[in-house]
């Protein structure tokens, strides 16, 4: 990495669900820019160890750190103990999350709960974590990771759309409250992105789905890959966006358009 301009040079950034999917991408990428990166995830040490290998060997910085965002007593511990780990805290990643696709009459408590617990309210809670660390610092950055499935309505998930609307307005609200203190409050939008959460949707027998992703997609994929949202979270992790606030980013191959 040497020679390189890196954007997030001496930055530390936490990113919840780091071990797979999106979280994984902007691990890497963050390691890359230069940030010392603390990956939390919830169950696969497996999966978590092997991300922070591959940040390692390219160079980078990154430890695995496991814990739950939806339970708010842990956050408060994970988010302290990075803290300490790492010197303090500059970034966070509100990127884990859970998706299940139920139809309305279907829609249990628990997987109501599941999802509201870990997208909508583990955002909140991760965030007011660490707040602390960003006023010692004299500032930081918020990104959340939302999904078109935020901004318009999909059958089958309504507990999904119900968290991630709840993501885009929470970061509007988020933002005009810590704006003046410095710190960005922004979102990615991202829109059909190949990941171990819909896995499911992307085998036989959901030919007819792909299809109709595809085709209502201006650029014609189906699923976009997981570095493409990478960018975008770098963007508004950087002092690039200082004069962005309660922006939700669609990264989403033209789908919201």
């Amino acid at each position: 990495m040497e020679g390189k301009d890196m954007r997030l040079e001496n930055k530390v950034a936490i990113v919840t669900g780091g071990s797979q999917g999106i979280g994984e991408a902007i691990a890497q990428r963050f390691a890359s820019e230069g940030a010392s990166v603390a990956i939390v995830y919830s169950r696969n040490d497996e999966a978590a160890n092997s991300a922070v290998n591959k940040i390692a060997a390219a160079g980078g910085k990154a430890i695995a750190v496991k814990g739950n965002c939806a339970d708010v007593a842990d956050i408060k511990r994970f988010v302290a103990a990075i803290a300490e780990r790492l010197g303090g805290v500059d970034i966070l990643i509100n990127n884990a999350g859970t998706f299940k696709t139920v139809p309305v009459s279907e829609t249990t408590e628990e997987i109501w709960d599941a999802q509201i617990d870990l997208n909508l309210k583990g955002t909140f809670f991760c965030t007011q974590a660490v707040l602390p660390y960003f006023r010692k610092r004299g500032g930081g950055k918020v990104v959340n990771i939302t999904s078109i499935a935020g901004v318009a309505a999909f059958p089958n998930c309504p507990a999904y759309c119900a968290s991630k609307g709840g993501v885009a307005i929470l970061t509007r609200a988020l933002a005009t409250e810590l704006a003046a203190e410095n710190i960005n409050v922004n979102a990615i939008g991202p829109g059909n992105v190949a990941t171990p959460i819909n896995e499911h949707l992307r085998g036989p027998g959901h030919e007819d789905y792909i299809k109709l992703m595809s085709e209502n997609t201006p650029t014609g994929r189906a699923f976009m890959d997981v570095g493409d949202m990478t960018g975008a979270a770098v963007f508004l992790s950087s002092d690039d966006a200082k004069g962005v606030h309660g922006a939700v980013l669609m990264v989403d191959d033209g789908w919201s358009a």
